[in-house]
C-alpha cells in the first residue's frame, strides 16, 4: 500500500523537478532574436490571413453555384 502511494507522488515530483531544471536553463532572448521571432510571427499572420481570404473568395461563388441562390 505504501509503494502505491509513493508511486502516485513520484510522477508529480519528477515533473516538477524537470520543470525547474528547464526554467533554470532558459534565458531571455536578445534584441536580434526577438526581432527575428516577431518578424516570423508577423509573416505567419499575413500568410494565414491571405490564405483565409483566398479560401473565402473561392467559397462564396462555389457555394452560390451549389446552393443555386436559394
Amino acid at each position: 500500500m505504501s509503494d502505491q502511494i509513493q508511486e502516485v507522488f513520484d510522477l508529480p515530483r519528477a515533473f516538477l523537478k524537470d520543470g525547474i531544471q528547464f526554467l533554470n536553463r532558459c534565458q531571455k532572448p536578445n534584441r536580434l532574436e526577438y526581432t527575428k521571432i516577431s518578424q516570423a510571427v508577423g509573416v505567419g499572420f499575413l500568410v494565414m490571413g491571405f490564405v483565409g481570404y483566398v479560401v473565402k473568395l473561392i467559397h462564396i461563388p462555389v457555394n452560390n453555384i451549389l446552393v443555386g441562390g436559394a
